[in-house]
This record gives C-alpha cells, sequence and structure tokens, in this order.
C-alpha cells in the first residue's frame, strides 16, 4: 500500500499504483512545460505556484476516472494538465482578492510581485489551458467553458452575497458548487470522457465530482480555522480577516439569531469588528474554533462526502472504484 500523489491516497494495487503514478508524473512535467513563455519572468512568476507544490487533486481524480476506460489514452493526461492549470490560475486571482499573503507554504505571487501581475499570470495560465484545450476537441472546450462560467458566477455570487430572503446558508453552497464543485466535476469528466468510458460513467464520474468537490471545499473551510499555518500551507483565518462568511461563520449567525445564546451574539459581534486587529483575529478564532458552529459545519462536510461516495455503488468493483471512495474518507479526514 503506497501513497500516491501528495494528496495521500493510499492505492493497493501495484498495476493501478503505475499508471496514476506515471500519470500524475506526465502531467506535473505538463504544467512546467505550459508555464513556459519566451519571457523569463513570465516563466518564473508562472511557474511559482507549481513549483511551490499542491495537492495534485484534481489531476488525480482525472487519473483514477480514467481507469474505468483506457487510463493511456492521448487526451488523459493533457485533460488533467488543463484542469490543474485552470486550478492554478484562480488561484493567482484568488490571491489577489483576498490581499492573501501566503500560499502553499511560499509568499503568494501577489505579495512577492504585486497585484497587476499576479491577475496577468493568472490570464496567462488560462490561455494556455484555452491552447491545450483546442487540440481536445469541440466537446472538451464546450465543457470547460460551462465550468469556467459557473466558477465565476459562484465568485461573483460570493462577492454580492444572498438576495434578500435567501437561506444564507443555501446561497453558500451554491456558491462553492460553482467555485470549487464545477471544476472537480470536470476532473471526474474529463477523465472518463477521454478514456472513452460509457456514458453513463462519465455521468456518475461528473456528480460524484461535483458533491466531492463541495466536500472539499467546506473541509478547507474548516482547515481556515482550525488548522496552524505548518497544516495548511497558508495564513489561518484569511477568510475571517477578510470579512468571507465561510459555513462555520453562517451556521453560527443562524444559532446566534435562533437562540439568542449572549455568548454566540458576543462571538457575532467580534467577527463583524475590524479583524485586521491581530489581537482581536485571534481571539475570534479561538472561540471559534471551540464552537458548535464548527462541528455542524463539519457534519455537512461529512454529508457530501458520503453524498459522493453513494454515487459511486453502480461502478463496476475494481481497485479505482475503492480508490475513489478512499478520496471521500481522506476529505473527511481533512474536516476532523
Amino acid at each position: 500500500m503506497t501513497a500516491v500523489g501528495p494528496f495521500g491516497l493510499s492505492v493497493r494495487d501495484q498495476a493501478l499504483e503505475a499508471d496514476v503514478q506515471t500519470g500524475l508524473a506526465a502531467v506535473e512535467a505538463g504544467l512546467l512545460d505550459a508555464c513556459k513563455s519566451d519571457v523569463p519572468f513570465i516563466t518564473e512568476a508562472a511557474q511559482h505556484l507549481v513549483r511551490a507544490g499542491g495537492k495534485r487533486f484534481r489531476p488525480l481524480l482525472v487519473m483514477l476516472a480514467a481507469q474505468f476506460g483506457d487510463p493511456y489514452a492521448p487526451g488523459v493526461v493533457p485533460s488533467a494538465v488543463v484542469v490543474e492549470l485552470t486550478h492554478l490560475a484562480t488561484l493567482y486571482h484568488d490571491d489577489v482578492m483576498d490581499e492573501a499573503d501566503v500560499r502553499r507554504g511560499v509568499p503568494s505571487a501577489n505579495a512577492r510581485w504585486g497585484n497587476s501581475v499576479a491577475v496577468l499570470t493568472g490570464d496567462f495560465l488560462f490561455a494556455r489551458a484555452s491552447h491545450i484545450l483546442a487540440d481536445l476537441g469541440p466537446e472538451a472546450v464546450r465543457i470547460q467553458a460551462e465550468a469556467f462560467e459557473r466558477l465565476v458566477t459562484g465568485q461573483i455570487l460570493e462577492t454580492a452575497g444572498p438576495r434578500d430572503g435567501r437561506d444564507p446558508v443555501e446561497h453558500y453552497l451554491d456558491v462553492i458548487a460553482g467555485k470549487t464543485g464545477s471544476l472537480i466535476a470536470v476532473a471526474g469528466r474529463f477523465g472518463a470522457m477521454m478514456s472513452g468510458a460509457d456514458e453513463r460513467v462519465v455521468d456518475i464520474l461528473t456528480q460524484y465530482g461535483e458533491r466531492l468537490g463541495v466536500a472539499f471545499q467546506l473541509a478547507d473551510d474548516l482547515l481556515d480555522i482550525a488548522s496552524d499555518s505548518h497544516e495548511s500551507g497558508k495564513t489561518p483565518g484569511t477568510d475571517l480577516r477578510e470579512g468571507i462568511a465561510t459555513l462555520p461563520v453562517l451556521h453560527l449567525r443562524a444559532m446566534a439569531a435562533a437562540s439568542g445564546e449572549a455568548a454566540d451574539h458576543e462571538l457575532v459581534a467580534l467577527l463583524d469588528s475590524d479583524l485586521t486587529d491581530d489581537d482581536r483575529h485571534a481571539e475570534a478564532l479561538r472561540r471559534l474554533r471551540v464552537h458548535p458552529a464548527l462541528d455542524l459545519a463539519r457534519r455537512d462536510t461529512i454529508r457530501y462526502a458520503q453524498e459522493a461516495r453513494a454515487l459511486l455503488a453502480p461502478l463496476p468493483d475494481r481497485t479505482a472504484k475503492a480508490a475513489l471512495e478512499e478520496l471521500c474518507d481522506l476529505v473527511v479526514h481533512r474536516a476532523g
């Protein structure tokens, strides 16, 4: 049993392990190649986050989904590169929006080179992803375009907030289904589709990826509050400091409104205060880490991971299916 990739999936089949490891190595080489430019500075900036590492969760899902067809089909690795390039591009943009200083344990691109370079580098990666997509055919281009539209729509909805009368928790789950679930769904879809898997399998792995993607993001939200910087690779409480209400905070606000508990209202008031102050920020993190709202958000994370696992039931029994099931467990483990 060997851990495959930075995400730490344990594979119990040597042939599957070899396929996945070979595929991920090819993806890594493809990412570095796609980030090269005739301008050395662009190459440095574009490769900055690639070289910083990462979980490579999306390429891993592509490789596992491809096991239900021909995993050596020529479109499998390029499609994984496309999905990861798109993800990396969004990270450059996210760090500008969040004014983040750290990403994957290294200075963010905006902290190192400024916002303009970070935004333009993200645009450069989108362009390179589109170039690779063009060789994968019009259907792949359409799928990626639809997912990118959902991703951007999710980001805009997050910025705009819920409309009057809309449950903030439901709104937030819709946001992350677009921002995160859509691209992870494409990873499952591309892996199955490029390998020539049956349409029913493609549909199952697309739905699986969407639900797993939501669970994955919810686990990240929990880590932003509950972990230290060594564990998460970025500064804890970034979302709190920027006033982004993730699921634990939304549950807290709902609990405060429903119960009227003084301690809950005090914590809400603290979260609404200026959390650029380090002492207030540390106190907000400390109190939120022990609040029942965090456990409620953790249960939501587990529910989405369980739904993803249940979707796999019709797939043929093979080691790739077991690995996809284990991904659900790993996401839950990240959530604590």
